[in-house]
Formats: C-alpha cells, sequence, structure tokens
C-alpha cells in the first residue's frame, strides 16, 4: 500500500463516507492489439504517483464515449494511443481527490473532481488564454497520450481538474464532463436564439440526448432525428418538439421542412457520424442556417457542404466544435445542478466494461453507459 490515508467522499447516489488506503495496484480496462480487431480486458495496474502539481483522483464512475472506440480503432487521423505507452482509454471520469502533489494548495482530500477529454494545455498561447485550449498545439488529450479514465485511479493536473458540485451525482458527472460540455460549447458557438429551430440527428444517442436537453433549457425548438420506438420515446420525453425515423421516414429533408413552417432549422446539430447524416445537414437549414459538426465519423467516410453557389445563394454556416473548455464543463454543471440536465445512464460495473463498449460499437446505446468502479 502507498502510505497515505484518506477520508474520501463517495458521491454515488445511496453511497457512504468511507476511509480507506491506497492501493499499489487497480483495476483497468486495458486494450491490446489496436486497430480493427482491438481487444478489451480488464487486468490490474499500478496506482500512479501525483507530481508536485497533481492530484490523485479515485474514480466512482466513467462515461463511456464513442471517442474511446475510435482511439482503440486508430481510426481517426489523431496520434495514436500505443505510440504513447498508453493503454487504457476514456474521458469522463467522477471521483474524488485522494492525494495531493506537494505543490497542490487548491484542493483537498475528499473533494469531488472530474476528468475531462483535455487532461491538460501549455497555458501559454493564445488559445489557452481564450476559451479554446482544446485547440491548444500543446494539448494533451485524455486516454491518448496519458492514462484514461477506464483505469480507477487516476492522475490529473490540480489546475486543469473540474470540481463537481454536490448537487450533481456521479453518475451525471461523468458523462457531463466530455458529451455534456461538447454539447454545450456547440450550442454556445452557434448562437442560437430563443425559439430558434434546432435538429439534432442522433438525437438519442450519448451527445444528442444531452444536446435536446441543453437546447431546451436554452428556449430553442427541438427536432430530433434517430430511429427506433427507444429513441423516439426517449427524445419526446426528453423535450423534442418532434422526431423523426429516418428509418421509414420517405424524406427527412422534407419533414424537417414541414416542421419548421417551410422554412427549414436554424441550426443541424449533427452528433450522428454517418456519411448521409453529414450530406443532408445542408439541405436541412433555412437561408443563414448553420451545420454544427459535432460527431466524428473515421477519417475520409463523410463530408460535409454542398456546391458553393448553393452555400453562397443561402448563406450557409458549416462549423466545427471540438470538447468544450475548462470554463464550459463548469457551465454544463451549473445546469445540471439546477435540474435542467440530466444524463440518461446505463450502468454497468467495471467487468463488464468490454461487453458494454462492443454494445456502443454496435450502436444499440440510448443515452449513455456509466461504469460504476465500485459495483
Amino acid at each position: 500500500m502507498h502510505p497515505v490515508t484518506i477520508d474520501g467522499e463517495n458521491l454515488i447516489p445511496g453511497g457512504k463516507s468511507q476511509e480507506s488506503t491506497i492501493p499499489l495496484t487497480c483495476k483497468a480496462g486495458v486494450v491490446s492489439n489496436n486497430g480493427p480487431n482491438y481487444k478489451l480486458t480488464i487486468e490490474d495496474v499500478q496506482v500512479p504517483t501525483p507530481g508536485p502539481n497533481e492530484l490523485l483522483i479515485r474514480l466512482n464512475t466513467t462515461g463511456i464515449c464513442y471517442s474511446d472506440i475510435h482511439y482503440m480503432l486508430e481510426d481517426l487521423a489523431l496520434p495514436r494511443m500505443r505510440d504513447y505507452g498508453v493503454r487504457s482509454p476514456g474521458h469522463e471520469g467522477a471521483g474524488v481527490v485522494v492525494a495531493l502533489g506537494a505543490n497542490v494548495t487548491n484542493w483537498k482530500t475528499g473533494d469531488r473532481a472530474g476528468i475531462k477529454p483535455t487532461w491538460d494545455t501549455c497555458g501559454k498561447c493564445d488559445l489557452c488564454w481564450g476559451d479554446m485550449e482544446c485547440h491548444c498545439k500543446g494539448v494533451i488529450p485524455t486516454g491518448l497520450k496519458v492514462p484514461g479514465t477506464y483505469q480507477q485511479y487516476i492522475i490529473s493536473p490540480a489546475r486543469y481538474t473540474s470540481p463537481i458540485p454536490d448537487a450533481v451525482d456521479d453518475f451525471s458527472a461523468g458523462p457531463i464532463m466530455c458529451s455534456g460540455s461538447t454539447m454545450y460549447r456547440s450550442l454556445k458557438v452557434s448562437a442560437l436564439q430563443p425559439g430558434d429551430f434546432a435538429v439534432f440527428t442522433g438525437a438519442g444517442g450519448g451527445v444528442g440526448h444531452i444536446g435536446i436537453q441543453l437546447a431546451n433549457a436554452m428556449g430553442l425548438r427541438v427536432i430530433g432525428i434517430d430511429t427506433g420506438a427507444e429513441k423516439r420515446a426517449l427524445c419526446l420525453a426528453l423535450g423534442c418538439e418532434a422526431f423523426i425515423d429516418f428509418s421509414s421516414s420517405v424524406s427527412v429533408i422534407d419533414e424537417v421542412f414541414a416542421l419548421t413552417h417551410g422554412l427549414g432549422a436554424h441550426g443541424v446539430f449533427v452528433t450522428a457520424t454517418s456519411s448521409k447524416a453529414y450530406a443532408d445537414a445542408p439541405k436541412m437549414c433555412r437561408v443563414g442556417g448553420k451545420v454544427m459538426c459535432v460527431g466524428m465519423p473515421p477519417t475520409g467516410t463523410a463530408f460535409v457542404g454542398g456546391e458553393p453557389m448553393e452555400m453562397i445563394l443561402r448563406g450557409l454556416s458549416v462549423v466545427g466544435t471540438l470538447t468544450g473548455s475548462l470554463k464550459d464543463t463548469n457551465s454544463t454543471l451549473e445546469f445540471a445542478a439546477r435540474g435542467l440536465l440530466k444524463p440518461i445512464v446505463e450502468k454497468c460495473g467495471l467487468g463488464n466494461l468490454p461487453q458494454a463498449v462492443e454494445k456502443l460499437r454496435a450502436r444499440k446505446v440510448g443515452g449513455r453507459i456509466v461504469v460504476n468502479f465500485n459495483a
């Protein structure tokens, strides 16, 4: 055991405060044979020791994001996790601080803390000085260049760790670290106004279902596009004004125009990753509309835009947004603390992580799967 004893707060609903000693090893989801035939197994890994400016966090939960699968498949034009010796993906963690680096003064053991897709940035460039630090050239993505939240004990820079409000449980806080802040960022950048029509493709997924709730909280009129009775029920229950099932619709584009008084949407948020979702998005927009690119298709499989004259004559914009900033994450947590956002989660234990990942890979998840490390 490490010679550190803490009195940490387990804030999963129904949990109790518990004293624990930091172990030498912990369980983690570990990937091997990276690529199309990757394998994910549960193994014991060494518990890291925090550096002078870092925290050691014991995770209670982690969400499972499709980006984790991209990292394991290596199908995006990004660095490869294996090139950095990283074996555990994941970037939606929520837990408690169990140890502090020698220089850390603004955190204490027992504080609730969240791990985001961005682990750290340079902190010295224009992007970092604004609110676009996720695009920093020196960015360190969690679960890609450093071990991710499939590992129960994880270190995090104190300056870039997100405090979690008491009113937000860990099952909600995990997904908010990525899907929540990502969707908030896209909505903010879109600059849509109350009363505007917002269309979400992939509306019943892990990012889309959060987008529905945030858009409603911002006063937008939401139209969801997805498929299946379960996702229809979910989207309507979360506040969609209408739902279009792309599998049974004769023309999704025509239905969008019919629902928007023949004018089209003010904004189409593409949280799906299919080529058709991206190809059709501009065709759903009204004059002056915006296509917001959120979902990440494998490199070379999808394209967005159209004939330049069509884009010019209709005044369309295509805007890409990445994950949320530190401030975006805090703002999204505030929506949840106010009761305006509640991620819909399917819970599983760490032992079922490999099966849960494959379920997400097969696109059979409504909402978000969240791993309970304490199950």
